[in-house]
């Protein structure tokens, strides 16, 4: 007993001096929580160097803000130093002729060299297009306004599975290689082994190359929802938030390869505005946390100023046939024309957002040859789904009541997803009525900020012809 009481105190100890040394070592807690005389050691990158007589002036980012920390370096000590460069520096902090806090270097060392003149694209204070930006995704964390992005995307995130869990959704891990192509639209990547000997070693009579390892065809999940089904089967409101793949033959501003997906499932719902009322609340209270914790990220990695004062209106409702005849008396403002049994374009989508006040809107009851199979009937000719069209992206969120009716959902089914016999069982054996959601987190985050291209929205980007890194 005193020996397990002994090693719980030193843990404790250890892991409250180590977080307390990491808080304290950041750009942002020194900013925020340290005063004049204090002594600290800070590690970071130089963003800019200003020499003046007697004191190089650095001011240094270590991506924990948006602020930068001005270090005052004497001009003996600053020789070797250079924009792009990591740097770690301690000395007492003080005032600056302009009040704010800077940092004296009593010690400094030059953690990594960077020989601006041997190719480092990014010079200090100079303005680049996110296209020359994106050439180069291994550097583009280190600029201001990209970095600002990934602490709004982690904030977001972390607002995300806060809401779900005070929510009381269960959070699962959908598989990402799977056999079901869930939106039947036949856009997924195959699974395959790279190795001719092991899928040699492997193959039965009869068997194609692409069925060897798992006995049928493999694929990067396009959407975790079939899944989430059988889970809320069991645990009634479950949700995830993962990668997600679409083959889709397009470089646009608003599509991507790999892209990250919210999708939640809700058991015994039977009103489609159960969903879009979890779907409104999900996106109000994730902005309001994002804005609040993260306001001057927010406004660094902005492209349009869209404001968020959409949070406190309510998200109109307008049903298909509605939408189509607002277009329809405003066709002479598109390009293309619309056409009822193909779905809205993107102009279109757009329109209908400025049309309700730039507030997000949601288009309900669907023809169901324009929505895949899982959606539930209504009424003749109509699902109970939803598209949540949202301002700068149009499309963000989809949705539907899913059909729970054994009988009609096997007629309904797909000849290519035959094998979904499971997906059949869990209307079989204790069905009940569900519904849920998609929400792609990219195509959200460039509504939020005013993004111009879903590859500024994301890490790494992958598009048709681009796979570097």
């Amino acid at each position: 007993m005193f020996k397990t009481r002994l090693l719980t105190k030193n843990v404790t100890h250890f892991v409250k001096n180590w977080s307390l040394t990491k808080c304290l070592s950041s750009v942002s807690h020194i900013l925020g929580a340290h005063k004049t005389g204090d002594v600290v050691t800070v590690k970071g990158w130089i963003k800019s160097l200003r020499n003046q007589k007697e004191h190089i002036f650095v001011d240094l980012s270590d991506g924990s803000t948006d602020r930068k920390l001005q270090i005052c370096v004497p001009k003996h000590s600053g020789r070797n130093l250079t924009t792009g460069a990591s740097i770690i520096v301690s000395g007492p902090l003080s005032l600056s002729p302009k009040g704010q806090l800077e940092l004296s270097a009593n010690n400094i060392e030059v953690c990594g060299k960077c020989v601006v003149t041997e190719g480092y694209p990014f010079a200090p204070r100079k303005q680049y297009t996110p296209e020359y930006i994106r050439q180069y995704l291994h550097f583009r964390p280190r600029t201001n306004k990209f970095s600002a992005l990934l602490r709004v995307r982690n904030a977001a995130t972390l607002a995300i599975y806060n809401h779900f869990d005070s929510e009381g959704f269960v959070n699962v891990h959908t598989p990402i290689l799977t056999s079901n192509d869930c939106e039947g639209a036949g856009e997924v990547f195959r699974v395959l082994p790279e190795s001719a000997n092991l899928v040699k070693s492997m193959m039965k009579e009869g068997q194609s190359e692409d069925e060897v390892y798992f006995n049928r065809k493999a694929f990067l999940t396009v959407s975790g929802q079939l899944h989430l089904e059988a889970a809320a089967h069991g645990l009634s409101k479950v949700y995830t938030f993962g990668p997600t793949f679409r083959a889709e033959n397009s470089r646009s501003r608003l599509h991507l390869s790999e892209f990250y997906m919210v999708e939640a499932e809700v058991a015994f719902v039977d009103k489609l505005e159960d969903v879009t009322g979890c779907v409104e609340t999900l996106i109000k209270k994730v902005t309001t946390e994002v804005v609040d914790k993260s306001g001057e990220d927010v406004e660094r990695c902005q492209d349009v100023k869209l404001g968020c004062t959409w949070v406190d209106k309510k998200f109109p409702v307008v049903a298909y046939k509605e939408a189509v005849d607002i277009l329809d008396k405003n066709r002479d403002k598109f390009k293309e024309k619309v056409h009822p049994r193909e779905g809205l374009g993107k102009e279109h989508e757009l329109f209908l957002v400025e049309y309700c006040g730039n507030v997000p809107v949601f288009v309900v009851e669907w023809p169901k040859e324009m929505k895949p199979f899982y959606m539930r009937e209504s009424e003749a000719g109509l699902v109970s789904a939803f598209d949540l069209l949202g301002p700068n992206v149009g499309e963000i969120v989809g949705g539907s009541l899913r059909e729970n009716d054994y009988d009609k959902l096997r007629k309904k089914i797909p000849e290519e997803n035959s094998h979904l016999e499971w997906y059949l069982e869990l209307r079989k054996f204790g069905s009940v009525p569900t519904g849920g959601f998609g929400l792609g987190f990219e195509r959200y985050l460039q509504s939020l900020l005013g993004i111009g291209n879903i590859k500024d929205a994301i890490p790494f980007p992958r598009w048709p012809h681009n796979c570097s890194l």
